[in-house]
């Protein structure tokens, strides 16, 4: 008799490991991000989000020292922006792989391996003795960054529930966007003090910094927990497909990286907001190379002034997250509650209620864009064009953190 109870346990024992291996135990299961401790959680979301602000800051670093590129490599002004250019359109590549790879090998993973390749790069933008070595190496830095600001908001998503979203994310959204102002204002006084490739070595030195918190953070996503649970308890996982290596070529291929070009090409709300965060991006950057020419034209700034103009933007990207806590407390967490008082669990809350700061901010980004063009000539005081530029920027992040919040509670995280 007790040797049938013996089995009886053993068998109990192996059908909660398998279960345990194949879905988290519960909702209070020490296993899923979500239940880390807060201290835990704000140190990764820190280190995730401070990696993703490198990422902007070495896009726009490089712009005070284009004009000396161009005297140094006898180019043109416009061939000296083509490294700016590039690095975003490597932005723009990267999460088509790097976002895959963190489906199937995790999220540590693939910035441990990135993020030394993106300073390698950039050492090598650095050390460039022609215009076309820089913009290559430019280029492909961008595209090893590019994992670092993907892999951050699905890290977050791991990490917070669907209904606190909105405060982790409103922090995260500006701090990469607060990197792109603050580059332009670090890079001016760096390349006037010690040149152009000095904006790249600066840039090596904020990777490594924010580089080594990344190596004490934790794996967040799901499944790799469950299969590193699964061989530690020795039992199976979560289901794998065995694929050989054309298989999984053509996944990564017509799955992976297919899926988002489709679903931009097919689905109207995706394709228009993709355009219009696009847009958003490229204001930010227009504003980068544009500033600084419309101070020194206008009111005679000279390197210095031009960099400090960039307080304005700065300031604004860095009040953003206050107006969307905010907007969430007021708004959208009152009818949360009550959506959840009159409506059962399975119901899904309409995520258009992610766009309140989208629809307020939608109006006054085109008003302060046209008070900055209005205003910036030398019979109106300086201070003036800044103020709305900042205003500006402010106005720009309120839609795009809101849209993409949007998109993540339409879509979901996987996708």
């Amino acid at each position: 008799m007790s040797k049938e109870n013996s089995t009886d346990n053993e068998i109990r024992q192996s059908h909660s490991s398998l279960a345990h291996a194949r879905d988290w135990n519960g909702s209070d299961d020490p296993g899923d991000p979500r239940n880390f401790s807060l201290g835990r959680r704000i140190y990764s979301t820190l280190a995730v989000t401070l990696l993703a602000f490198v990422t902007t800051f070495a896009a726009s670093i490089y712009s005070p020292g284009s004009e000396e590129v161009a005297r140094t490599f006898g180019v043109s002004q416009e061939v000296a922006i083509l490294p700016l250019a590039f690095y975003n359109l490597g932005l723009a590549a990267g999460p088509l792989v790097g976002s895959p790879v963190s489906e199937t090998s995790g999220r540590k993973v693939v910035l441990l391996i990135t993020t030394p390749c993106f300073a390698l790069f950039t050492l090598g933008a650095g050390f460039s003795n022609g215009i076309v070595a820089l913009v290559v190496c430019r280029f492909f830095a961008g595209v090893f960054a590019a994992p670092a600001v993907g892999n951050a908001s699905a890290t977050l998503t791991d990490y917070t529930s669907g209904r606190y979203r909105a405060i982790s994310f409103a922090f995260y959204y500006s701090v990469p966007t607060f990197g792109a102002a603050l580059g332009p204002l670090v890079g001016g006084f760096v390349s006037q003090a010690k040149g152009w490739r000095w904006t790249q070595f600066t840039t090596i030195f904020l990777i490594v910094t924010f580089y080594i918190p990344i190596l004490f953070t934790k794996e967040s996503y799901k499944k790799t927990i469950l299969q590193r649970r699964a061989k530690t308890l020795g039992v199976e996982g979560p289901p794998q497909v065995q694929r050989t290596t054309t298989e999984t070529v053509r996944y990564f291929a017509t799955t992976l990286l297919f899926r988002p070009l489709h679903m931009l090409l097919t689905e109207p709300i995706v394709t228009l907001v993709c355009l219009y965060n696009a847009f958003l991006f490229g204001l930010i950057y227009t504003f980068v190379v544009a500033a600084p020419w419309v101070y020194k034209t206008y009111y005679g700034f000279g390197v210095s002034g031009q960099s400090l103009s960039f307080l304005g933007m700065i300031v604004g990207t860095a009040t953003a997250p206050f107006p969307l806590i905010l907007i969430d407390r007021l708004l959208f967490q009152p009818r949360l509650k009550r959506f959840r008082e009159t409506k059962s669990e399975d119901e899904r809350f309409p995520p258009e209620h992610r766009l309140y700061p989208a629809l307020m901010a939608s109006f006054m980004l085109p008003a302060c864009l046209f008070v900055f063009a209005w205003t910036a000539r030398p019979d109106i005081h300086w201070i003036v064009p800044i103020i709305f530029q900042g205003l500006a920027s402010l106005a720009s992040l309120l839609i795009y953190a809101s849209a993409n919040l949007f998109m993540m509670d339409a879509y979901g995280p996987l996708y």
